[in-house]
């Protein structure tokens, strides 16, 4: 049978159309169905990369009596949480106001106008480890409905008024001080494992955000210990069985503290943010693993994430062929099979831990046991032949490995997180001058603004030809700032218009008089509260992008109305943010760009001479997380404040190196940036 999901462009959503459930997609239809049936909804929210979503839906949903006994008493719902982040976020508080946590699946019972009054995450079929059983929990719902139905709408209607409150971004005694950076370096020093790298313990999570912040840090004042936490979370993380050894990319956590044992879905957002990170940390050191890493993390999305048309896909899922991991993990036989050389297997099998007994459920998962010069020593080889043996070794097993079946792919492009990805790409792009980058970078831009924006309204989600649902805070301000970076990369116009086209949707649809912004747009379609999301996890929350969105707009074009209402939302998380840097670390990151010193760098000149790019690159050769650039033809139409009245000097691209707007001598000259880029960027004494 088909239920109502079956036109649903959601590949989590088609995941369950046959099932016997009832389902349907969150809309009127199910809405006025639940109020005209008089039935609670149940709404079960989870998207495709998602192991205990498939458990559940295998035990449950897939099951005929559990699912007659569903029909019957409910109006079901299933949302996909990556599509409808707003309806995701409001049950979410929710459900971790009712038990203390949250996650995915998400189980909400809810009355026909959509107030929750019972809910939880993964249920079992029955009753297991002091955990319900979904069908008695069922039952049970469906006998209060129809005998103790006042006691619900109670819990409805107290639940509904608390997760009603969104937080309010209004300054009170917090003021931006550079002081406070110095209490989140010694906290993140002391909650540091440097045993194992990064932060917290199992199950442990990359931090992207932290990293960035730690990076600022150095750049501001060199803090060599700020340097090394970086570096070093990032080394363990590339080492360990979280990072793909052989195809690149990184998987969503590890269920260890030692960044061994993966949940092994792939994320966009997750490589995106990370290949960043890789690269900005290669500009802050030289070293070349940092920059293979991210070459790596970015190559597995170009190859293994993207559509035709230029846009990147969500996620891979954990499981193939119903096992978790499978695709991944390796006997010590299989590796010995697929590398004909013994010498180059017996590398490849002591490089990445590979035993006879395995480390996961019998298995290898592989990671880096030993590094080069420790396998030179030991295989009494040159550190170039120890290379040259990886190398083979990793291209025969990738290609025994594509004889497998792959892991489920959730197809569907989503623009907050193609905007992440467009960063990565144009800032890689500009840092380490790669054509094929930015070849990507103006495709995703061109895909984005081509297929997303419909009827001239941004939209959230698309797949294969169909665009669906309005876009999201987070979808304009990423868009936006992966705009920014790509016209830093090449001085294209279009992509500085559209940035401020969207930071005006921005001030005119989501602001939030309270302070800071919705998630949602004035006109969104009625929900039981308007959502609010502040907390960076693990992506930036749309506020923390909308502020800095403003914020970078502002340092292009002196105007208050984008620097005030981000900065009046940075005054207000003064106090928070610095306490809880893990939650946090996005309005730290942007607090860092309003403290400055922001350097404005404006080149007059065509993008395409020789002397233009040897003054642009020169100011992308070091890590500067502060600097904005602004390029062109002098009087170009529509260019950034930042460019008006720039002139050419001598008839030579020239540079004007500036700070708030007050400049300094303008250059022709590549040696005489430097001096100047070292004079502004030198500590006050």
């Amino acid at each position: 049978m088909s239920n109502h999901l079956e036109n649903s462009t959601s590949p989590y959503l088609l995941q369950h159309s046959e099932n016997p459930v009832e389902w349907y997609p969150w809309g009127p239809e199910a809405l006025e169905a639940a109020v005209e049936l008089d039935k609670p909804i149940f709404l079960s929210i989870g998207y495709a990369a998602c192991h205990w979503c498939h458990v559940m839906a295998h035990e449950s949903f897939e099951d005929p009596d559990t699912a007659a006994l569903m029909n019957e008493h409910f109006v079901n719902i299933k949302v996909d949480r990556e599509e409808r982040p707003d309806i995701d976020s409001l049950y979410m508080k929710a459900v971790v106001a009712m038990t203390g946590q949250g996650g995915w699946p998400m189980s909400v019972f809810l009355t026909p106008d959509g107030r929750p009054f019972h809910g939880g995450t993964y249920y079992p079929p029955t009753r297991r480890f002091n955990m319900p059983g979904f069908s008695e929990i069922l039952r049970s719902i469906a006998d209060k409905w129809s005998n103790d139905r006042e006691s619900l709408l109670e819990v409805g209607n107290e639940l509904t008024e608390r997760i009603s409150d969104a937080p309010a971004l209004r300054p009170g005694d917090g003021e931006l001080d550079i002081q406070q950076f110095d209490r989140v370096a010694e906290s993140l020093f002391r909650s540091y494992d440097w045993t194992h790298g990064g932060w917290g313990r199992a199950p442990k999570f990359p931090q992207p955000m932290i990293i960035e912040f730690l990076l600022r840090r150095h750049a501001r004042t060199k803090d060599k210990l700020a340097l090394n936490m970086a570096t070093h979370a990032l080394g363990a993380m590339s080492a360990g069985g979280m990072y793909d050894q052989l195809g690149g990319g990184f998987s969503r956590y590890t269920v260890d503290e030692k960044w061994l044992v993966p949940h092994f879905e792939k994320m966009l957002y997750d490589n995106a943010q990370l290949a960043r990170a890789y690269i900005q940390c290669w500009q802050v050191t030289g070293d070349p693993q940092q920059l293979r890493i991210a070459d790596e993390t970015l190559a597995f999305m170009l190859q293994e994430m993207r559509d035709p048309k230029g846009g990147f896909y969500s996620s891979y899922d954990a499981d193939s062929e119903g096992e978790e991991g499978k695709y991944y993990v390796w006997s010590l036989d299989e590796i010995r099979g697929a590398i004909k050389d013994p010498e180059v297997a017996e590398v490849v099998i002591a490089a990445f831990g590979v035993t006879q007994e395995g480390n996961f459920e019998g298995h290898n998962i592989l990671y880096r046991a030993a590094d080069t010069d420790s396998l030179a020593n030991q295989f009494s080889l040159e550190s170039a032949d120890i290379e040259a043996h990886l190398d083979i070794g990793r291209k025969a097993l990738l290609e025994a490995r594509s004889q497998r079946v792959l892991p489920g792919l959730d197809n569907k492009v989503l623009t907050a997180w193609n905007g992440l990805a467009l960063i990565a790409l144009a800032e890689a792009a500009r840092a380490s001058s790669n054509e094929e980058y930015l070849a990507a970078a103006r495709q995703l831009a061109g895909f984005l603004l081509d297929h997303l924006v419909v009827d001239g309204r941004l939209l959230r989600s698309w797949r294969e030809g169909e665009a669906r649902y309005t876009a999201y805070l987070e979808d304009h301000a990423a868009l936006g700032l992966g705009l920014l970076a790509l016209y830093q990369a090449d001085f294209d116009l279009r992509w500085y218009r559209e940035a401020v086209r969207h930071a005006e949707e921005i001030l005119e649809a989501f602001a939030d008089p309270q302070g800071g912004f919705f998630d949602t747009r004035h006109d969104h379609e009625p929900l039981i509260a308007r959502p609010k999301s502040i907390q960076d996890s693990p992506t930036p929350s749309g506020n923390t992008l909308a502020v800095t969105l403003l914020l970078t707009l502002g340092a292009f074009e002196g105007e208050s109305r984008y620097i005030e209402p981000a900065e009046s939302a940075l005054r207000a998380m003064a106090l928070t943010a610095p306490q809880h840097p893990t939650a946090f670390a996005g309005w730290l990151n942007a607090m860092d760009f309003a403290l400055g010193p922001q350097l404005q760098l404006a080149i007059a000149g065509s993008p395409s001479d020789a002397g233009f790019k040897e003054l642009s690159f020169r100011a992308v050769a070091d890590y500067l997380p502060n600097l904005i650039m602004a390029g062109g033809e002098p009087g170009e139409e529509g260019q950034p404040m930042l460019m008006a009245e720039r002139t050419l000097r001598e008839g030579l691209p020239t540079a004007y190196l500036c700070q708030g707007f007050t400049c300094q001598l303008p250059t022709t000259e590549v040696d005489e940036l430097s001096r100047q880029l070292e004079e502004a960027l030198a500590p006050a004494t």
